[in-house]
């Protein structure tokens, strides 16, 4: 597979998120909202609890194999395999990026 070109604060997510989870949230912007599962997190502290949730009901790998630009986000489209129902799942994960961080992330089948 060839390596995506990511823009940093995504490539750092994906980094983070495959590592522990722990270094996900320094990805955002402080008034960032992540939107997931059908629930909306706003603020670092709720992204905080969001992933702190995930990572402990699941294990998990992601592996971007596509990204895009629509409408001013990055579309990133990530293979998650893991301990999860249904697994492996191709997913969306679509940023919005401000001043070199995260403000925005939806994540969609």
């Amino acid at each position: 597979m060839t390596k995506l070109n990511l823009p940093e604060p995504i490539a750092a997510y994906f980094d983070a998120d495959n590592r522990d989870g722990e270094g996900v949230a320094g990805c955002f912007t402080q008034q960032a909202v992540v939107r997931d599962e059908g629930h909306t997190h706003s603020g670092l502290a709720a992204i905080k609890a969001w992933k702190a949730a995930a990572s402990s009901k699941y294990s998990y790998t992601s592996a971007p194999f596509a990204v895009e630009q629509v409408g001013g986000r990055y579309v990133v489209s990530t293979r998650l395999s893991g301990s999860f129902p249904g697994s492996p799942v191709d997913l969306r994960f679509a940023f919005r990026l401000e001043r070199g961080k995260i403000a925005f992330l939806e994540i969609t089948p």
